[in-house]
């Protein structure tokens, strides 16, 4: 992604860590933070390699065709999961989201984002404003959980069975997605 150097340093750390985080998730005991937190995890990853800033590191041209063809894969798992829960849509779209930046990346010289003045593409508005929904939304269940999490229960969760740790994981990259989609 192209921008200023060191917002970009914070979004592959921001990345980096949430991909990190949603391996730790791969390991819980409840099979609905597992089959999730995989995707997740890639997700992570890929965003944090492309938000490496372009004066540091410029990608060869064959890296966007293939970051486009291993989202293009996730997302078809996205849609064979989407049957099991609704939520695999979010992953379908934010997939679909990073084929079509892996795609505008690959069409683009590294210095040309932005530039031309004929303003945001309507799918870049698009994903923009469902993941700027996201977030919101995101945010507003992450609040209660947070409040509901101290007042006890039954015994210490691990890291990754934790509901508010994952919500606070998925509203993370959703920031990330608007901030690449906005340097886009």
């Amino acid at each position: 992604m192209h921008g200023p150097a060191s917002s970009g340093w914070l979004l592959v750390a921001l990345c980096a860590v949430t991909g990190a985080y949603c391996l730790a998730r791969m390991r819980s005991g409840a099979e609905g933070q597992r089959s999730a937190a995989g995707g997740e995890a890639l997700m992570g990853f890929g965003m944090a390699a492309m938000a490496v800033p372009a004066a540091v590191f410029t990608p060869p041209s064959w890296a966007w065709p293939v970051y486009a063809a291993v989202f293009g894969a996730a997302g078809v798992h996205a849609l064979w999961a989407a049957r099991a829960g609704a939520h695999h849509l979010h992953h379908l779209v934010g997939a679909g989201a990073m084929v079509y930046m892996s795609v505008v990346m690959a069409g683009s010289p590294a210095h040309a984002h932005g530039a031309g003045g004929s303003g945001v593409p309507l799918l870049t508005g698009a994903l923009l404003l469902y993941f700027a929904g996201y977030v919101l939304l995101t945010g507003v269940r992450l609040v209660p959980v947070a409040a509901v999490a101290g007042g006890g229960g039954g015994g210490p969760a691990g890291w990754g069975d934790r509901p508010e740790l994952a919500r606070a994981c998925r509203l993370s990259m959703g920031i990330a997605m608007v901030a690449m989609l906005l340097t886009l």
